[in-house]
Formats: structure tokens, C-alpha cells, sequence
């Protein structure tokens, strides 16, 4: 098995695990508020990676009070309002809609870019948002289905993708390089920081606990958060950064199979409709980029 095979092995199983977090996350939000899912899934997580930073003997980022104060609101948009509002967008989404929503993030990243940062966009990427904002329409504006309650779900959902962002964006605001499994044990410690004390005042809510609930948190926290960042960057250590961001399309896949699979949900022809337009968005974004690198490689 070639090196090449096995980072594309390694990025689709990364990407597929994250596309099983939206069914995880359904499975939690019929039994546990968000905020109390949040700080158990990273209170899990955190110890996992702070015992691998030792197995590998990764070392400790030096950063300066400000970076310090951008990672802490890393943690709060990306690694808590993505979790919380993920999983408070599924007490009214399906989780074959939040997929769909999922796929976009690529997407919204750069949109982000564009209205924060100032980029100027491509043609190819005012194509890719057009395309991805009528996916996600093709699956709000469904007529004759009563919607109100999906639209508050997809609304929440798209909160989330937009978090995850903003998580993306802020991280270019750090100067100092820092490993990925330092950033990651990061994360974790502060999503746990972040989380706990909103989650205190969700527990005298709490009236009984689902047992799948617990379930899905420890899935969450040892699958897709500790195993998923393994394969990840085990993959994208064998392939081109832009080769890697293309598997990214196999999440909303991976999330409409299993809620169909899993879930039982139905899949209607908006939602496959939907699913088909942010895939070729995601994949618009990426073809440009692996035609420079063919281009180039074909003069070497």
C-alpha cells in the first residue's frame, strides 16, 4: 500500500467519523442539555491528549498573553459554540439536514475570509457560495412541509458551521506555531473551561439522563475528537494540504448515510439535491488549486 493510498485511507475514515457526529449529536440532544454534553465530551478528551502529548513527547507552545487570549476564544467559538449549537440545532433539525449544513464549511470559511479579512474573491469561490447557499435553501424552503421548527434547527446548525469558521480564522492570528496535538490537548483543556460553568446551570434542569446519551458523549469524545485528529493528521501528513481539504466533502456524506442508516431517517430529493450542490462547491474550491499543482508537477 502506497503512502499516498494509505493519507487518503486515513483522511476518509477522519471524515467520515466527523460526519458521525451529527448522529452523535442527535443522539444527545434528546437526553443532555448542550452546554453539560460540551463539558463532558472535552472532560473526556482533555486527560486522551494530554497522554499522548507525553507518549510523543510533544512539547508546550511559548506564547505570548495575547495568543494565549486568541486561543481562549478559539475554544469558546470553535470547540464549545460549535458542539453546543450543533447539538441544540438537532432537538429540531434531522440529522440528514444538519449534514447537509455541514458540508458547508469550507465554504463559509471563506466567505469569512472575504468579509473579515478582506480577501478578494475568485470566481471559483463566488460560485462555490452561491452553490452552497442553495443547498442549504433547497433544504429550508421545502413547501409544503411544515418547517418552522427545521428552520430553527438549520439556523442553529448553521451557528455552528460558522463557529467552526471563526475557529479556522482566529487560528491565523497566531503568529507562534504550535504543534497540532498541543493545540488540540488546548482546546480541550479550555472547552472544558469554557463549558462548565453554563453547564452548572443546566444541571438543576436535568431530569433524567438517557443511557445512549452517556453513550454518544463517550463516542464523541474518543472517536471522532481523539481518534479522528490521529487519523487526520496521519493522512495529511501523506498528501498536499489541498488534496487533504478535498475529503472534507465526505463528512456531509458520511452524516446524511448514517442518519439514514442508523437513524432510519428519509432522505428526500431537496435533501439529496441539497447535498449535491455544497459537494460540487466544496470540490469547486479545491479544483483550481490541484490544477496549478498537476500543472506544475507536468513542467517539472
Amino acid at each position: 500500500m502506497s503512502e499516498k493510498f494509505q493519507g487518503y485511507l486515513y483522511l476518509s475514515l477522519a471524515m467520515i467519523m466527523v460526519g458521525s457526529t451529527v448522529i452523535a449529536s442527535k443522539l444527545i440532544a434528546s437526553g443532555l442539555p448542550p452546554f453539560v454534553a460540551t463539558a463532558l465530551r472535552f472532560a473526556v478528551a482533555f486527560p486522551l491528549f494530554l497522554a499522548l502529548m507525553r507518549l510523543t513527547r510533544t512539547p508546550w507552545p511559548r506564547l505570548e498573553r495575547r495568543e494565549w487570549l486568541i486561543l481562549f476564544l478559539q475554544a469558546g467559538a470553535g470547540s464549545v459554540g460549535y458542539t453546543t449549537l450543533l447539538i441544540a440545532g438537532l432537538r429540531y433539525s434531522s440529522a440528514t439536514d444538519a449534514g447537509v449544513v455541514i458540508g458547508t464549511l469550507p465554504v463559509v470559511s471563506a466567505a469569512i475570509a472575504i468579509l473579515l479579512l478582506g480577501e478578494r474573491p475568485s470566481r471559483s469561490t463566488l460560485i462555490a457560495i452561491g452553490l452552497a447557499a442553495a443547498g442549504v435553501l433547497t433544504i429550508v424552503l421545502r413547501p409544503g412541509e411544515g418547517t418552522s421548527h427545521s428552520a430553527l434547527g438549520i439556523t442553529l446548525v448553521f451557528g455552528a458551521v460558522v463557529c467552526e469558521g471563526l475557529f479556522i480564522l482566529i487560528n491565523k492570528r497566531i503568529r507562534t506555531p504550535i504543534a497540532p496535538l498541543a493545540l488540540s490537548t488546548i482546546m480541550a483543556g479550555m472547552g472544558v473551561a469554557v463549558a462548565i460553568v453554563p453547564a452548572l446551570f443546566e444541571v438543576p434542569s436535568m431530569q433524567g439522563v438517557a443511557e445512549q446519551s452517556l453513550a454518544a458523549v463517550l463516542y464523541y469524545a474518543l472517536v471522532p475528537t481523539v481518534a479522528g485528529f490521529i487519523l487526520w493528521y496521519a493522512g495529511s501528513a501523506r498528501v498536499s494540504g489541498t488534496e487533504a481539504s478535498v475529503f472534507t466533502a465526505l463528512a456531509p456524506v458520511s452524516a446524511v448515510l448514517l442518519a439514514f442508516v442508523l437513524l432510519g431517517e428519509p432522505v428526500s430529493i431537496n435533501q439529496l439535491a441539497g447535498i449535491g450542490c455544497v459537494l460540487v462547491a466544496v470540490l469547486s474550491l479545491a479544483m483550481p488549486h490541484l490544477r496549478s499543482k498537476t500543472a506544475g508537477q507536468a513542467q517539472i
